[in-house]
């Protein structure tokens, strides 16, 4: 099964890969934009479970429950959980998507590793993948100043700066704080509260990380999916600048 999805996405990138006149770069770019849109459904329930949160976190009901049992975490953590269920709010709605898209990731890595076939035991590889357009391989692997089979360096005075491994990370930061749940004014001993200010951190890390040190075709998609995530939130005006910067209780 996972063979016949590497073998789905090698072909849609080939065959974009062609329409748009062989720039391996752009097709990664515009498969990106695809597959936002297919799981735009997906983005939108984590919008909603994200403005549920933070609504349900400034209700009396909510700040009573956190007085009355402040010394009590067992027992808030339960009220809680029945607050969640009576008003049908997951706790955790922001983190599925980011962890659905974890197989896309890997698949469109491996598509990209394979679809870049330069010897000839990897030629042999990936025509077991394609079912059309062997005529389109090798495959130009130059996109901008990358090679989309290394990992990306831009040489300036002499140094390798990754600089599409900084652009993940911070737009990493500005999407994962944008879908946080996490109300910093209330239920800040919320476990899942918790767990949302980590990812607002160990995410963009984690993604900037693998743009530094897998090929620059998956930093290229990194990019183009964060930026096309960000572009659906301003679309929609969800975007609160005051709050995308780091403060003093996130630290906390």
């Amino acid at each position: 099964m996972w063979d016949a999805f590497i073998s789905l996405m090698i072909n849609i990138l080939l065959y974009i890969y062609d329409l748009v006149g062989n720039n391996f770069g752009l097709a990664i770019i515009i498969f990106t934009i695809l597959v936002r849109l297919i799981t735009y459904p997906l983005t939108a329930s984590q919008m909603k479970s994200s403005k549920g949160m933070q609504e349900l976190q400034k209700s009396k009901k909510w700040q009573d429950i956190q007085k009355k049992y402040k010394d009590d975490k067992e027992t808030l953590s339960k009220k809680q959980m029945e607050i969640y269920k009576e008003m049908g709010i997951n706790p955790l709605g922001s983190c599925l998507p980011t962890l659905i898209q974890f197989p896309i990731i890997i698949g469109l890595y491996q598509a990209v590793i394979r679809t870049l076939a330069v010897t000839p035991l990897q030629l042999i590889k990936l025509s077991k993948h394609i079912s059309d357009g062997a005529n389109l391989i090798p495959i130009n692997n130059h996109f901008l100043w990358m090679d989309l089979s290394e990992p990306e360096r831009l040489m300036i005075f002499g140094f390798g700066v990754p600089v599409l491994a900084i652009i993940v990370t911070v737009s990493s930061y500005f999407q994962t704080k944008m879908i946080s749940t996490t109300n910093p004014s209330s239920g800040g001993d919320d476990q899942a509260a918790q767990m949302g200010k980590a990812m607002q951190y160990y995410m963009p890390l984690l993604m900037g990380y693998f743009a530094y040190q897998y090929a620059s075709g998956l930093a290229v998609y990194f990019v183009a999916s964060n930026l096309t995530s960000i572009i659906q939130y301003a679309l929609q005006g969800r975007i609160d600048f005051k709050k995308l910067l780091p403060s003093k209780s996130d630290a906390k």
